[in-house]
Formats: C-alpha cells, structure tokens, sequence
C-alpha cells in the first residue's frame, strides 16, 4: 500500500549520491574502488575556520539563531559582494540556509507555483528539475551540446520563453560541464531576459572561487535584469566546507522577506557553529582559496589530457568547478559479454563493475550521451582511474 504523496512520488532520486553509496559499498566489501562520482573537494576545511568554530561552541553560540542568519554572517557576505563582485546589496537582503541546496530550492518553492514554466539549460545539476517539480512547475529543458561547450545562446533562450516562463535557473561555473559563461555571453542572456519582466533569474554561483579563467563574472552585475537575480552561493565549494551545509542568497528585498517566512516555517536559521566557521571563511586570510583552485586548475589539465586520449571520447577544456564531462556516444551500442550499454547510465555502471571507477551517467543530467567525472581527487588517483577507464573501454565491441 502506498500513502505516500503524490508530490514526493514524482520525484527522482539523486543520481550522484546513489552512485556515491554503490562506490561506498563496493570499498566496504573490500574493492579497490576509485570514486569519480563525488561532488565535493577532498580538501579539509581550513584551519582558521575550525579554530572560529571551536571558539563559537566555546563561546556558548548554542542557541538558535535569526531565520536569516546572524547579521555578521550577513555583514560579511555583503563585505564579500562588494569587493570581490562589484555588487552593492544590504545585509537585509542576504539569507542564509542550510546549503546552497535548500538556497536553490527556497527560491523555487518561493516563485514557483503550479503549471509556471522554468527554464533550465542542460545539461543541469541533477536536483534543479526536481525542485520544479517539487514546485508543481514545468521544466522547459534547453539543450546545449559539447559543440558549443555547454552553454546556450541568446537565440535558444528567446525560443525557450512563452507567457507562461516564470525562472531560469543559470549554473555557472557549471555543474555538471565545468563550463564558465563569458561576461560578453551573460550580457547577452541578460539582453534577453530583460525584454521579459516577469522571469526570475537564479542564478547558482556555488562554484565561483574554482574559475580558472581569472574573474568569476555574476549576470547580476547588468542593471537591466539586476533586481530580478537571485544569487545563490555559499562556503562548500571555494572553502571545503561541504558538510558544514551553509549557503546563501542575495537579491531583492521581495523575494527575501518570502524565503524568510518559508525557512521560518520549516528549517529556521541555519546552524550557529557553521554560520561563525562561514564568517571566518569570508572575513579571513583567503590564500586557502587560491591554493585549492590551483590544485584544481592542475588536475583539470591532467584528466582532460588524460582523457583526450581515451579512443571514442569527446572532451572540451572545462573552465571552472571540478568536473569533466565527455561525450561517449561512441561506446553506446557497444557490448561486453553479451551486456549491451544502452545509455550513459549504463556505461557508467559497466566502469564500476568491470574498471572499479565511479563515474555518473549523464542522463540524470538531462545530457544521456556523456558521463561526469570529478576529479576532485589525487593526481595519483586520476592516473589510475583513467587507465582503469581506458582499459575497461578497449573491452566493449
């Protein structure tokens, strides 16, 4: 008997964090399990962050907090926008969550009603077409492929619109391509988007210190759309601070004083040891941002070598996040031991059980002919992994 809901019946589970549990199972079981899959830095947190949050559980900060967060928190978010962005917003404008996750979802929940459209460049994050359903909204997927690196254009988004688009959500750098948009290529989607008052932009920024082009470009920078943009960002990423789960937006006033009642009436404010670790993060020395970004910038250039030399794959030159994304349409078809891969889910199913290396298919990310690879890992470990890959690949006729 299912009493389930309806609203969580139509919802999909997260194809990365399965991936992450089989991996996890099959490295208890004793495998050499090598894991692609993961979508988070494997740097520890920084040891001025720690050191702030011991002082705050000293401090007795143990209480709850403020449903947007502590106002320093916010001060300093505010502190940070202004000098690494050029963006002028009060901390009565900023609110923080439990992880650019929720930050995300309580714009969608916020602005979405039932039957609204959003659009969604693909290839996404696996969990933005799932908060609009969530939302009761329609997901209009646009589709770009490794031909134009990713990203769309202008003239895709303006075909995308109809009376009925009601956000967009942008990703850049991206998850799951590591593509970056161009400022000259935001201007150009704001242009667009600016004809059309009534579309949210979100725009999801949770990658932005791991930019390997040299500035980090927001489209909340262009006055003709600016307060319509919902940043979304956070400490995870650019400070290794994944499990801490603090995030935040940035926008107009409306859309937080609603995100405010929202998390007031099911989260309340995140937690107070994390909030004063993220004021640490922003407020203090940053040369841990840098270091991590140039480990970053120097496996990417190691895995997409690496790649570039696998037979069958296409591989563009990421620009930012941590992951790759080949195309691998050739091996679709392909068999080993009377098994046919059918999909890239499929695929990346084969590389766990024949080359011990946990990948993900793209299909989760609306992309069913490519894989994503994280190389949020060791030098060593990318070596390995790609040999294992290339190996396993040379098997399937």
């Amino acid at each position: 008997m299912n009493q389930l809901s309806a609203r969580i019946n139509a919802l999909s589970p997260s194809e990365t964090l399965a991936m992450s549990q089989k991996s996890a199972e099959l490295k208890a079981q004793g495998f050499d399990v090598i894991n692609l899959s993961v979508g988070e830095p494997d740097f520890n947190t920084p040891d001025h962050i720690k050191a702030a949050a011991k002082k705050a559980v000293d401090d007795n900060f143990s209480f709850y907090s403020p449903v947007p967060g502590y106002l320093d928190l916010r001060q300093a978010i505010s502190e940070k926008l202004e000098k690494e962005n050029g963006l002028t917003y009060k901390p009565d404008q900023i609110l923080c969550s439990n992880g650019a996750k929720q930050s995300v979802c309580n714009v969608v929940l916020s602005v979405v009603g039932p039957g609204d459209e959003v659009i969604i460049p693909a290839p996404y994050w696996v969990s933005y077409v799932e908060m609009v359903k969530l939302a009761e909204g329609v997901n209009v997927v646009v589709e770009a492929s490794i031909d134009q690196d990713f990203k769309i254009t202008p003239a895709q988004l303006e075909a995308a619109i109809t009376p009925k688009t009601k956000a967009i959500i942008l990703c850049s750098p991206s998850n799951p391509t590591g593509s970056v948009y161009t400022k000259e290529e935001l201007k150009g989607l704001a242009d667009v988007l600016a004809k059309y008052p009534q579309i949210v932009i979100i725009s999801d920024e949770i990658y932005e210190h791991i930019n390997y082009l040299g500035q980090h470009e927001s489209i909340a920078q262009f006055e003709n759309v600016r307060e319509r943009v919902v940043i979304v960002n956070g400490v995870s990423k650019g400070y290794a601070m994944t499990g801490w789960r603090l995030g935040w937006i940035a926008g107009p006033k409306w859309v937080v004083g609603a995100i405010n009642k929202l998390q007031g009436q099911y989260t309340s404010g995140p937690c107070s040891i994390a909030q004063k670790a993220a004021v640490a993060a922003y407020k203090g020395d940053q040369s841990c941002v840098t270091e991590m970004r140039v480990a970053f910038q120097r496996r990417r250039d190691l895995i997409v070598k690496l790649a570039k030399e696998v037979p069958g794959f296409k591989v563009n030159n990421p620009t930012g996040a941590f992951y790759i994304f080949p195309d691998c349409s050739y091996y679709l078809g392909k068999s080993f031991n009377g098994n046919k891969i059918e999909t890239a889910a499929d695929l990346a199913m084969y590389l766990l059980d024949e080359a011990k290396v946990a990948c993900v298919g793209g299909n989760a990310f609306g992309a069913p002919n490519c894989i994503r690879m994280s190389y949020a890992t060791s030098d060593e470990n990318i070596e390995k992994a790609m040999a294992r890959i290339k190996d396993a690949l040379s098997k399937l006729v």
